[in-house]
């Protein structure tokens, strides 16, 4: 990927032409919409020809505006935070109402992305396989954490893999093709990723794979496939809409083993009790 194009306009800004800092300046103060104008609109709105346009993204290394719109949209895809202008986020009532929104339009595009059927056979592979592994590199981790967390109260036989700062060949040197792997894979995701994915595929194991849009490459090559939209009003990533699946996940692999489930949380919840372990 060439140089992250808006650290190129902030270290070279004192190189530029006055008409060509208009538009950086813009640019910088639009950075998250960059890939759905054109050079017209920037022209336009940076109140400048679109000659100055062409001649600043000359001058930083792209052949057209073409390159640039492609490298922004590279940039949004693997989750580089590109800060909005200073009003994306609004001020006051105005900042909550546009956070709310876009967490609710980012929860309904997950829920309304869940069939039925599908749904359903995750269930059921969460209630029936002999054990499971639970999986989430960087900012997957949380996830996968808390997700193991919850099922724990659930069943048992659920291990989080790797353990940390350990690798993951010896995990999978023992796994068992009747274990369930749960793979988080939220963007921006380690090389060992897509070896990953190779291994278990080669190896016929089941998978259920949770992650945003960038995971449909891989659709092919796990079993099941759950999307939640990461979309934010700004630069960084909300984590609402995968926590909130985890929450839907937990509670109906609960009710679906409600007998075993409730004496299970009920033992975990006397060991807490004889342990001291939690607080009031």
């Amino acid at each position: 990927m060439q140089g992250h194009i808006g650290r190129q306009l902030q270290q070279r800004f004192g190189e530029l032409a006055p008409q060509e800092r208009r538009v950086a300046s813009f640019i910088l103060d639009h950075f998250e919409d960059l890939a759905i104008y054109s050079a017209a609109d920037l022209a336009r709105l940076s109140g400048v020809s679109k000659a100055t346009v062409t001649r600043l993204f000359r001058r930083l290394g792209y052949a057209d505006f073409k390159a640039v719109k492609a490298h922004a949209w590279e940039l949004r895809h693997v989750g580089v935070p590109l800060a909005a202008g200073s009003n994306a986020l609004g001020e006051g009532a105005e900042r909550y109402a546009r956070h709310l929104a876009r967490e609710q339009e980012n929860l309904q595009r997950c829920l309304e992305g869940l069939s039925a059927a599908g749904f359903e056979a995750v269930i059921d592979a969460l209630d029936t396989a002999p054990r499971l592994a639970v999986v989430g590199y960087r900012n997957s981790y949380p996830l996968a954490l808390h997700l193991r967390q919850q099922l724990l109260q659930c069943r048992p036989g659920v291990a989080l893999w790797p353990a940390p700062n350990q690798s993951l060949a010896e995990e999978l040197a023992e796994l068992d093709p009747e274990t369930l792997v749960v793979l988080f894979g939220f963007r921006r995701r380690p090389r060992v990723f897509e070896a990953l994915i190779e291994t278990l595929a080669a190896r016929g194991q089941r998978c259920l794979l949770i992650g945003d849009a960038t995971t449909a490459r891989y659709a092919e090559r796990v079993t099941w496939r759950l999307e939640c939209p990461l979309d934010s009003v700004s630069a960084f990533d909300s984590y609402a809409a995968p926590m909130s699946l985890i929450c839907l996940l937990a509670n109906a692999l609960l009710h679906r083993r409600l007998a075993s489930g409730r004496a299970r949380i009920d033992g975990i919840t006397d060991l807490y009790e004889s342990l001291d372990e939690l607080g009031p």
